[in-house]
């Protein structure tokens, strides 16, 4: 519930703010603030607060007090710039923008050219020294943008109004179009308008501010913006602060326009001089990619002065910010001004590229470095690229606007590519140019590929922000939406056919091109030396892990169950395996050998089958053992629900039904379908598994724990040091544990003998009960290690093969679920299980060592999860290992802080 006061404080002029204040004055108010404080050209203006918009967005009304202190700093505006909102003879027009805490391109609303009317139009062009052409596009452009953000007028009939104006002057630049044209232009947009909201297009100047401003704070909950807070993990109660700004024109004529422009290079890092420029263009004509740009460089010819001034702005700005800035500007008649700063928003490459330049430069430290990437980043920069070592065609290039490989079906439309994800395909999203209502056809689509649009466009911002690969620009493609098809070279590309585009050379090829590992995989692997090449980002990135090892508190480990799997975890920097799945090794092959024991009716033919796996077994663990050369192994002992080494059931039954009825002789399959009848469970996961299985067949665990224990003495008398930790699966109480432990130990003792060899024993808490006891369990346990995933399946008491295609999207939809809790823990159910086993244990026994080795273990956020807590290690799939180790760093620098922060 929010509350308000008459003495809350909603409005802040520029000149009060800082950047600092992005929580209350949102990204965009609190750098426009940081802008005019630094003695920068930034138009005139004033910010509503996001505690106006939490207080609307909650009672559905205005809170007391706000309209007044819009009024009165809309009259210091009018003071300070001697005009009047609207007023026919010499109108003073703002914009209304959103800007939230965080960066949300396109997500929400902006309305530009405020305060012009029929009357107030004359009087913009008698400004404009009696520039009609451009008072009427001002015009047109305002009931455009309130017409479809603050009434919900379908935007694409202003579109077609638009196209066909250029149609009857037989152009299709919007600038040909004269001062009558846009003029008639005004009539059908007026007309369009009053057809879907029933009334004229309102002319009183406040009522058009007033809901603007309404309409900004409601698009915070616009379905758009939703999906990508949910897809960017962006808070739901932030709001939105509403920025009331002075305009100023870049539709004047070809000595203004509007561009964009980014310190550094936001694909690759590279330092120069990037972004796009639009000459007599206004405000979102850039980044929606209705015309294309010419690169920032051409403005030096065009506009020296402008150019000149703004290059020492970006300087500035990037000295004090301390970071690649992304910067809007305008330019009125050879006057720059600055609408917009803040840290841009970068690929993964450029992330890492950057953060080291920084510290080149004396900007940052390595800890600041290491804070400014992540390890969903670093995951990005290990997906595979194109393998062009063939002859591969290129039919169009574009501008690579977001780096990788994709391939796909093509698709034009949304809607078209989330059905065809949802089957499990991937596609291409195909467009002239991407706009914020596409946003559900980005996130399913492989890459976007667009005809239109630059570095700064729409598509390639968004695509950036979620690591989407990205061709933009592309106009020799020739985009027919209606038709499901594009045109490009004399070929026709329809639905359905596969493409394949480079987001980092802007190419675009037909078929589907064979892709092959990347750079900083090949480093990981150590076929690519750090100290000898002279490629840029792996230098980076070689850098930050190294510097993210040294701070890091974590170990990291791998999941692992072969000797080939060992190693390639080694090579990632696995430090031990965290789990060794058993099960695992009695599939393919030995199936018969796994069914064998499990149907043995007597003790004899038990012995048997346990003799014929014990030297498999064995064979096993010193392969594993020789490739982790002294670093610890945790092998679980067997852990298989039973229906997955038994034949099906109801296809059992059937095989004997035609069998019999075929005369055959089937008594062996009767036998097994007898035994199968027997031991069917509804509910394997929650069945004889575990060390339920270990304690019902006798001699299973016993035969695993000897085949640990000879492979251990069997590498150490070969020269070779083995570390084996048996951990027992499943327990829930510490009387399961006693006796398996009681057992191993007997064993142990009679294997190792002298040979120096040391067998931890411990358990793995995946059961809730074994959590809350976990003060008992540790008694008998010398180590634990968390299984998340079981831990979360009992904990929500959700089954993981079947929840989340089945209702997990509503949950999500709902915000019931911010995030899967299989794929990110849950620090308040979930983690609280583990915070409480890790005081209780480590209570109990002060030594006790504890991991973690579900599948969160390589989950970014899950790593800072498992830090705080203070367990030993993270154990994960080999690939997921540089991430774990580049998120233990960041978890630990966090925990300490940086001097430079």
């Amino acid at each position: 519930m929010v509350t308000t006061h008459e003495t809350d404080k909603f409005v802040y002029d520029f000149a009060e703010g800082n950047k600092d204040l992005k929580d209350l004055l949102g990204g965009k108010g609190a750098n426009l603030a940081e802008m005019t404080n630094l003695g920068l050209p930034v138009p005139p203006g004033f910010t509503i607060t996001t505690g106006a918009c939490q207080a609307y967005l909650a009672t559905g009304r205005e809170p007391d007090g706000l309209a007044g202190q819009i009024e009165a700093h809309l009259e210091a505006l009018e003071r300070a710039m001697g005009r009047r909102l609207g007023d026919p003879q010499d109108p003073l027009l703002v914009s209304v923008r959103s800007g939230a805490r965080f960066s949300m391109p396109g997500m929400m609303e902006t309305v530009l050219n405020v305060g012009l009317n029929d009357r107030s139009v004359v009087g913009l062009s008698d400004q404009a020294g009696q520039n009609d052409r451009f008072a009427w596009d001002s015009y047109r452009r305002l009931i455009q943008m309130f017409g479809k953000t603050v009434c919900e007028v379908p935007g694409e009939e202003f579109e077609h109004a638009l196209d066909e104006a250029k149609r009857a002057k037989g152009t299709h630049d919007d600038l040909d179009l004269d001062a009558d044209d846009l003029r008639g232009l005004v009539e059908t947009y007026k007309k369009i308008f009053a057809k879907h909201t029933g009334r004229e297009f309102p002319q009183e100047p406040r009522e058009q501010l007033d809901l603007a401003i309404r309409a900004v704070f409601e698009s915070w909950n616009a379905e758009r913006a939703i999906l990508y807070r949910r897809q960017e993990r962006i808070p739901a109660d932030l709001g939105t602060a509403v920025n009331v700004v002075t305009m100023v024109f870049g539709n004047l004529g070809p000595d203004s326009g509007t561009g964009v422009a980014f310190t550094r290079d936001p694909g690759s890092g590279a330092q120069g001089i990037y972004g796009d420029y639009l000459a007599n263009a206004q405000g979102e004509d850039v980044v929606a990619g209705i015309r294309n740009t010419v690169p920032l460089q051409e403005l030096e010819r065009l506009d020296k002065t402008s150019y000149d001034q703004l290059l020492d702005i970006m300087a500035r700005l990037e000295g004090h910010y301390q970071d690649l800035c992304d910067i809007e500007f305008t330019i009125e008649r050879g006057k720059l001004w600055m609408l917009q700063t803040r840290v841009g928003k970068r690929t993964a490459a450029a992330a890492f590229v950057i953060a080291g330049q920084l510290v080149d430069e004396g900007l940052i430290d390595l800890d600041e470095a290491l804070h400014r990437v992540n390890g969903a980043q670093l995951a990005q920069l290990m997906f595979p690229r194109f393998q062009l070592d063939h002859e591969f065609e290129a039919v169009a290039r574009g501008i690579g606007a977001s780096p990788g490989a994709a391939s796909g079906a093509v698709v034009f439309t949304s809607a078209r590519a989330v059905e065809l994800a949802a089957e499990g395909k991937s596609v291409i999203l195909v467009r002239r140019e991407t706009n914020p209502d596409d946003l559900n056809g980005m996130i399913a689509a492989q890459g976007i590929l667009t005809s239109r649009g630059g570095k700064t466009s729409h598509a390639a911002v968004v695509a950036r922000g979620m690591g989407k690969t990205c061709v933009s620009g592309a106009d020799e493609i020739e985009v027919n939406v209606p038709a499901k098809r594009f045109n490009v070279g004399g070929r026709t590309v329809s639905e359905g056919d596969v493409v394949s585009i480079d987001g980092t050379t802007g190419k675009v090829y037909l078929g589907e091109v064979p892709v092959t590992p990347s750079e900083v995989v090949q480093y990981f692997e150590g076929s690519l030396d750090p100290e000898r090449t002279d490629d840029a980002l792996v230098r980076a990135v070689h850098r930050i892990m190294t510097h993210a090892d040294a701070r890091r508190r974590l170990a990291v480990r791998t999941n692992a169950d072969t000797g080939a799997d060992a190693a390639r975890a080694r090579r990632f920097g696995a430090e031990g395996i965290g789990l060794c799945r058993t099960e695992h090794m009695f599939l393919g092959d030995r199936r018969e050998l796994v069914e064998r024991l499990i149907l043995a009716a007597t003790d004899a033919e038990r012995t048997d089958a346990l003799a014929a796996l014990l030297p498999l077994q064995r064979q096993d663990f010193v392969e594993i053992f020789r490739e982790m050369a002294g670093l610890p192994v945790t092998v679980r002992l067997i852990d298989p629900p039973l229906h997955e080494f038994l034949p099906p059931l109801e296809q059992l039954a059937v095989n004997v039904a035609v069998a019999q009825e075929r005369g055959e002789d089937v008594a062996k399959e009767e036998a097994l379908l007898a035994a199968v009848r027997r031991m069917h469970e509804e509910n394997p996961m929650l069945g004889l598994r575990g060390v339920r299985l270990g304690l019902v067949i006798p001699g299973l665990f016993a035969m695993q724990v000897r085949a640990i224990a000879e492979a251990a003495v069997a590498v150490t008398r070969d020269g070779g040091t083995a570390c084996p930790e048996i951990m027992v699966p499943l327990v829930g109480a510490v009387q399961e544990l006693e006796t398996v432990r009681a057992e191993a130990e007997k064993i142990i003792a009679e294997v190792v003998g002298d040979s120096g060899v040391e067998v931890l024993i411990g358990t793995m808490i995946e059961v809730p009960r074994a959590a809350l006891t976990a003060g008992q369990i540790a008694e008998a346990a010398q180590f634990f290690s968390f299984g998340t995933n079981d831990l979360t399946q009992m904990g929500w008491g959700f089954s993981r093969d079947d929840v989340e295609g089945a209702f997990f999207w509503r949950y999500l939809e709902l915000g019931i679920f911010g995030i899967s809790p299989f794929e990110s823990i849950d620090r308040d159910g979930v983690g609280r299980l583990i915070r409480i086993a890790a005081e209780e244990g480590r209570a109990a026994r002060p030594g006790l060592k504890l991991g973690v080795c579900g599948e969160h273990g390589g989950d970014p956020d899950s790593v800072h999860f498992f830090h705080e807590v203070g367990l030993d290690y993270v154990s994960c799939s080999p690939f997921r290992v540089p991430v774990a180790r580049l998120e233990a760093g960041r978890a630990a620098i966090e925990t300490t802080g940086s001097d430079s922060r």
